[in-house]
C-alpha cells in the first residue's frame, strides 16, 4: 500500500507539472487509445500497480486539462492545492459522513465550515447548510424544504401524506431558468412546465416589473449568475416584496454566489442573504473536487423536516447531524475539502480569487471586441458571449477552438445567436494563460473570416 500510495502521489504531480504544456481537450489518438480498457473482466486478480499504471499511462493522456489554466468551459473550477490536498487524505481516511458517531471528525469539519459560509454570505446564524453533490441536488433540497414549509401553512403534512390530493403551490421563474432547476422541480413534483414564467430583459434578468401576484402558497425561484451572461436577477428588489407577501424565495446561486465575498462584485448579489434558501455549487467558483455543492436554508427546521430520516441502529446526538440535511444518508465528507478551501484562502484570498477572475474574463471581452468580434452580453462577472459572424460560421469557429487544443470554451444560443461562451473560473488560470488563449482565438477565427488579428 505504502509503495503504490507513493507511486499515485508521483504520478499526480507529474500530471500537474505537464499542464501547461497539455493540450486543454485530448487529441483524437488519445481518446482511441481509451479501446485498451475495453475488455472482459479478468478471471485472476490484477496487480494495483499495474492498475494504476494502466489508469495513468492511457487515461491521463484523454482527460481535458480542466485543472489548468485555460479551460473556459462550463463554469468549471479546478482544484485549489489545499483542497486537492484535504481530498488525498479524506480519501485515506474513507469516512462516512452522514452521522456524527460514523465519522467525528468530517462532521465537525462540515459544522465549521457551514459556519463559516453562513457568516460569509450574511444569513442568519441559525440558518442550515447541506452538502449536497453539486447545484441539482442543491436545489433539489432547497425545493423539497420550500415544498414542506408552504404545505405546512396549509395544515398538510407532505412527508407522510405525499402530494397526492394536496393543496396547490405556485411556482414562480425567470425565462432564463437554468435546466438544473426544472430538473430538480420535476424531482419534487412540482413538474418542469407547470411554472409561471416571467419576462427577462436581454441580459437574462428578471424583470420585477413583470412578477405575477405572490402569495403564502407561492415559491419564487431567482437566479444569481446567468448561465450565459452571468448577469443577476434583481436580488435586492424582488425579495423584499416576495417575502413581504410571504413567498418562499429561492436562489438558484450555482456560481453567482461567490460575487459576495468581493468588493467589487458584491452589489450584484445584494439581498441575496434575505433569501429563504440559496443553492450553489463549490465545484465550480470555489475550486474545490468535483463533486461537492451546498444548500442554504434560512428556516433550518424546514430543510430537516424535509430532509432527515431515523432508525433504531443510526445513532443520533443533539448536534448537527449531517445526514439531516442532505438527501443521502452515506456519503463521502465533502465538507472537509470545503474547509480545506475556505482556509487556505481566508476572505482576501477568495476575494482575490473572484476579482482576478472576473478582469481576466474582461480582458478576453476587450480583445474579442478590438477584433471585431460581438460580445453579447454586459461582461459583470467571469462569463464572456461571443459571436464570430452568422451561425455557422460561429460554430466552425467554436469548433476549431476546441479542436486546436490551446484553449477550450464551449457553443451556446445567446438571443437566437449562435455563440461561444468564456467562463472564467480557475484559481490556476492567470493573465498569461488569458493572452496565450486569446492569441490562439484570434487567429483561428482570422483564418476562418479574414479579419486582420490585432
Amino acid at each position: 500500500m505504502n509503495d503504490l500510495l507513493k507511486d499515485a502521489a508521483e504520478r499526480a504531480a507529474r500530471y500537474l507539472e505537464s499542464l501547461d504544456e497539455r493540450r486543454v481537450f485530448p487529441s483524437a489518438e488519445a481518446i482511441a487509445g481509451l479501446s485498451i480498457f475495453e475488455h472482459d473482466l479478468p478471471e485472476e486478480p490484477t496487480d494495483p500497480a499495474e492498475v494504476l499504471a494502466m489508469l495513468d499511462d492511457h487515461g491521463s493522456p484523454a482527460t481535458v486539462a480542466s485543472a489548468g489554466g485555460r479551460y473556459f468551459g462550463f463554469v468549471i473550477g479546478s482544484t485549489l492545492p489545499a483542497a486537492l490536498a484535504a481530498n488525498w487524505l479524506a480519501g485515506v481516511w474513507d469516512q462516512n459522513a452522514g452521522i456524527i458517531i460514523a465519522s467525528p471528525i468530517a462532521a465537525r469539519l462540515e459544522e465549521i465550515a457551514a459556519r463559516w459560509l453562513i457568516d460569509l454570505i450574511g444569513m442568519p446564524a441559525t440558518s442550515a447548510v447541506g452538502f449536497v453533490t453539486g447545484a441539482t441536488m442543491a436545489n433539489f433540497s432547497a425545493l423539497a424544504a420550500a415544498r414542506h414549509a408552504l404545505l405546512a401553512r396549509q395544515g398538510w403534512d407532505v412527508e407522510t401524506q405525499g402530494l397526492f390530493d394536496a393543496p396547490p403551490i405556485s411556482v414562480v421563474v425567470g425565462d432564463e431558468v437554468h435546466a438544473s432547476m426544472l430538473k430538480a422541480l420535476s424531482m419534487v413534483g412540482f413538474g418542469r412546465e407547470r411554472v409561471i414564467r416571467v419576462p427577462v430583459d436581454e441580459q437574462g434578468r428578471m424583470r420585477a416589473d413583470s412578477l405575477p401576484k405572490l402569495t403564502e402558497s407561492t415559491l419564487l425561484c431567482l437566479q444569481a449568475g446567468n448561465v450565459n451572461s452571468g448577469a443577476f436577477d434583481p436580488l435586492d428588489t424582488i425579495i423584499p416584496a416576495a417575502r413581504e407577501a410571504g413567498a418562499w424565495v429561492h436562489v438558484d446561486a450555482a456560481f453567482g454566489l461567490w460575487a459576495v465575498v468581493s468588493p467589487e462584485k458584491a452589489s450584484l448579489a445584494r439581498g441575496i442573504e434575505q433569501a429563504d434558501s440559496i443553492a450553489t455549487d463549490a465545484h465550480k467558483w470555489l475550486n474545490v473536487p468535483y463533486d461537492s455543492g451546498l444548500v442554504f436554508c434560512r428556516d433550518g427546521d424546514a430543510l430537516r423536516a424535509a430532509l432527515s430520516t431515523s432508525a433504531a441502529y443510526l445513532i443520533q446526538t443533539e448536534h448537527r447531524e449531517p445526514m439531516q440535511t442532505t438527501p443521502e444518508l452515506s456519503r463521502r465528507g465533502r465538507g472537509i475539502e470545503v474547509w480545506a478551501a475556505l482556509l487556505s484562502l481566508g476572505r482576501s484570498g477568495l476575494a482575490e480569487l473572484i476579482e482576478r477572475n472576473c478582469r481576466c474574463a474582461q480582458r478576453m471581452a476587450e480583445g474579442l471586441t478590438t477584433a471585431g468580434y460581438d460580445v453579447l452580453n454586459d461582461v459583470v462577472l467571469n462569463q464572456v458571449v461571443v459571436a464570430f459572424g452568422d451561425d455557422d460560421t460561429t460554430r466552425r469557429i467554436v469548433a476549431a477552438i476546441q479542436a486546436e487544443g490551446t484553449t477550450w470554451a464551449g457553443g451556446t444560443m445567446w438571443h437566437n445567436r449562435a455563440a461561444m461562451r468564456i467562463s472564467v473560473s480557475s484559481w490556476a488560470t492567470t493573465e498569461a494563460d488569458i493572452e496565450r488563449s486569446l492569441e490562439a482565438i484570434l487567429r483561428i477565427a482570422s483564418n476562418e473570416t479574414g479579419k486582420e488579428t490585432p
